[in-house]
């Protein structure tokens, strides 16, 4: 069990203490509200309208705007003694505005492991430690089953976004999540979620597009998926479950089931591929 006063460093380099546990907290992030529910539901004040698992938070808890508008004075009001907040979701003018008030501890989670990493973080400033060490163990060795496949990985474009596409490149939870379950990301020389047109998808020559359901929801937009059918007639186009490649809290250590069964399915398609 971790012991107060409590000093942890978070993604920025600053330096977090913590005179006792904290009993009231707000997260500005789905993945790291799922997980306060997973470890200390009690105890979570506020989330974004965007923290939609599990199914009966936002109507539970207090919404205190969006991931990018967050309202400040409403946060306040809570009264939190802790604000889970991350660099890619959450605006830096934000945090700093929430740093008047209440500590704040900002992540930043681009790989499985830096999902275990935080999660055992998470769990020390919330005096959860046993719960999130089991639960990150779980994740580790769930990824370690997964494993490397005896084929070739699949050549594959994973799109965000659409007018423009927008696809995830490397330094990113989507991006590692995709190499670990036998996926070869196709524009992984790229940083982040750059713009790509129809051509540069076509030019990369993948043997899957992968279209989730959000960030956009892709599967409702039968445009899209058939403007890359026609653009790719020769290319599975699969809609996926965009919160198993990229939600780090407690749904990633579900995700390897579902990755290994699409990873078969797609290569059972290409039985002469090896």
């Amino acid at each position: 069990m971790a012991s107060f006063p409590l000093s942890l460093p978070d993604a920025r380099g600053e330096r977090l203490t913590l005179e006792a546990a904290p009993q009231r907290l707000v997260s500005l992030v789905p993945s790291q509200s799922e997980l306060l529910a997973h470890l200390a539901e009690d105890r979570l004040a506020g989330v974004t309208r965007f923290c939609i698992r599990p199914d009966h938070l936002r109507e539970q808890k207090e919404i205190v705007g969006g991931t990018k508008n967050v309202d400040v004075e409403q946060v306040k009001a809570l009264q939190p003694d802790l604000v889970l907040a991350n660099i890619e979701e959450n605006t830096r003018e934000t945090v700093t505005a929430l740093e008047a008030f209440a500590p704040v501890f900002v992540t930043d989670v681009k790989s499985v492991p830096d999902a275990a990493t935080m999660i055992r973080a998470v769990g020390k400033l919330i005096a959860q430690t046993p719960d999130a060490k089991a639960l990150a163990g779980r994740l580790e060795r769930a990824f370690a089953d997964l494993g490397a496949t005896d084929v070739l990985p699949l050549r594959a474009v994973y799109l965000i976004w659409r007018d423009p596409f927008m696809t995830v490149g490397r330094d990113t939870i989507i991006g590692d999540v995709m190499e670990r379950a036998g996926f070869a990301n196709a524009f992984a020389d790229r940083t982040r979620y750059p713009e790509v047109s129809m051509q540069e998808i076509a030019e990369a020559a993948p043997e899957v597009v992968f279209l989730p359901d959000e960030p956009f929801p892709f599967p409702q937009k039968d445009r899209f998926s058939a403007d890359l059918r026609d653009a790719l007639p020769e290319t599975p186009v699969e809609f996926v479950d965009g919160q198993l490649f990229s939600w780090y809290g407690p749904r990633l250590a579900d995700a390897p089931p579902y990755l290994r069964n699409l990873r078969r399915q797609l290569q059972a398609s290409e039985p002469d591929r090896s």
